[in-house]
């Protein structure tokens, strides 16, 4: 342990804390908890969105994808920008109509509080499980450079994240998140250079060595109906489909990034951010990926054996090979986007849990009741995602593994909103028959195919629209013939 690069990390670890406690003052009722009060500017939320997709996941599992492979995870980030313009258009006009706090309130408007219910237990579930799996990953970087154990770590990170979201909410959370993203962009930036540095020729010799290697190879058009088809993840259709449904479904339907659409001033500012946000998502992904590729390089060049686990490539190198103090500010930049998403899903946990189950229950508290409910909301979570973290340290890749977890619903969610916005005649049973076989169809392909994430998210929305919106038509002629049984003629 280096005492420069500790000293670069601790600072950091306290001063984001401090400044994001210093929103305090602003917290005066849940619009200010939960939504910032309305006053970020579209840029902020833009940089949040980002903050919120890339996350501790995408810095150290990202380069490993490129090392062991080649650059086709970027086919998936088209299919984020297919995304985005389906959320504008589809979404966002019925999130403006109102003042909304969470997505799941749009289904309780078009079908009612069950289903509501239902789909924000569902975000509930799936969040807190993939939200483990980062906080997982957080532990890594932390075990390498301090030493601790991964528990020790957890309760580190956490413990920090949760106290300035307890006491800032939306608001710390997001002009954390633009401190921290520009943070960890920087970091990678340098640490990219470092790496080149450390490589004889530079990245001509990079190129020569990777290039053969297929490092650089990003689209695959394979187009053969096969079990393989279905079994790739990272091919062009895949990618842009399975993608477009993937993000669809999480920034569209759930709470962690729509609370950011709905914390904008206007559906335009909102629609702004939302767009923007791909272009710096489309450079990080870049970055990351070219990373590995050059870390593929030095390690072929110094004829090392492949980093174990996979995913410590990347911070393994940093700690190692980088400097006093600029490794420190780097690992700091990767601390800086875990504590960022972490703070995020901690507020948008508590916002679900507040708005949709407890103030629809308990209507007549005071606002000041409902911020110290908030707050306590959040503390909950905090701790129930420390005992995810530890049971998701036997799960797999960080990275896929928490693609996967929050695939597996996806679908089911995304399938009630299509239902809810492309359909009038489609009731609340039959939309829950939907989701309920949504799911189900999901699991199975989990647990029965060898297909892809990537498909997930498709196969979930596509049954449960369809089975929602057939099972219209039977509850319609059920109704129907009861009716007819029941006339006196």
């Amino acid at each position: 342990m280096r005492t420069a690069d500790l000293a670069v990390i601790a600072l950091y670890l306290a001063g984001i804390t401090w400044f994001g406690a210093r929103f305090r003052h602003t917290q005066k009722s849940l619009k200010d908890y939960y939504l910032g009060g309305r006053t970020a500017p579209w840029w902020a939320i833009a940089l949040s969105i980002v903050s919120a997709e890339t996350s501790t996941l995408t810095i150290i599992g990202t380069p490993s994808l490129a090392f062991a492979g080649n650059l086709g995870f970027l086919q998936v980030v088209f299919g984020y920008l297919l995304a985005r313009v389906v959320i504008s258009t589809l979404f966002l006009p019925h999130y403006f109509r109102g003042e909304m706090f969470t997505a799941y309130e749009l289904i309780g408007r078009r079908f009612g509080v069950r289903l509501r219910r239902l789909t924000a237990a569902t975000f509930l579930v799936v969040r807190g499980l993939a939200e483990g799996v980062r906080v997982f990953a957080i532990s890594i970087v932390i075990s390498i450079v301090l030493g601790t154990g991964e528990i020790a770590s957890i309760v580190l990170i956490l413990c920090l994240t949760l106290f300035y979201t307890f006491e800032g909410g939306m608001t710390a959370v997001i002009w954390t998140d633009v401190v921290q993203m520009f943070l960890y962009v920087v970091g990678a930036v340098v640490s990219l250079f470092v790496i080149l540095h450390h490589i004889p020729g530079g990245w001509g010799h990079v190129v020569a060595v990777a290039a053969p290697a297929g490092k650089f190879h990003l689209f695959d058009f394979g187009f053969q109906f096969t079990r393989q088809f279905f079994s790739l993840p990272y091919t062009f259709w895949a990618g842009v489909i399975g993608g477009c449904f993937l993000t669809t479904a999480s920034h569209g339907t759930e709470q962690l990034f729509v609370q950011r659409l709905l914390a904008a001033r206007s559906q335009a500012e909102s629609r702004l951010a939302l767009l923007a946000s791909w272009v710096v998502i489309f450079i990080q992904f870049s970055l990351f990926l070219a990373i590995g590729a050059i870390l593929y390089v030095f390690y072929k060049d110094a004829n090392l054996p492949p980093p174990q686990p996979p995913d410590s490539l990347y911070p393994g190198f940093v700690w190692h090979y980088l400097p006093p103090g600029l490794a420190g500010l780097v690992i700091a930049a990767v601390l800086a986007a875990a504590m960022s998403n972490l703070s995020a899903a901690l507020n948008s946990l508590s916002s679900t849990t507040i708005m949709d189950f407890y103030r629809p229950l308990r209507p007549g508290h005071s606002e000041r009741t409902y911020l110290r409910l908030a707050r306590g909301a959040t503390v909950v979570w905090g701790l129930a995602l420390f005992g995810v973290g530890v049971v998701a340290r036997h799960w797999g890749p960080v990275l896929e593994t928490g693609l996967k977890v929050a695939s597996l619903a996806y679908g089911g969610l995304l399938g009630v909103f299509l239902l809810g916005v492309l359909t009038k005649r489609v009731g609340e049973s039959a939309a829950i028959t939907g989701m309920i076989c949504g799911l189900c169809a999901v699991v199975s392909v989990w647990r029965g195919t060898s297909i892809a994430w990537t498909w997930y998210a498709a196969i979930g929305t596509s049954v449960t629209f369809l089975t929602g919106w057939l099972a219209s038509y039977v509850e319609g002629a059920r109704a129907w013939l009861t009716t007819k049984l029941r006339s006196p003629d």
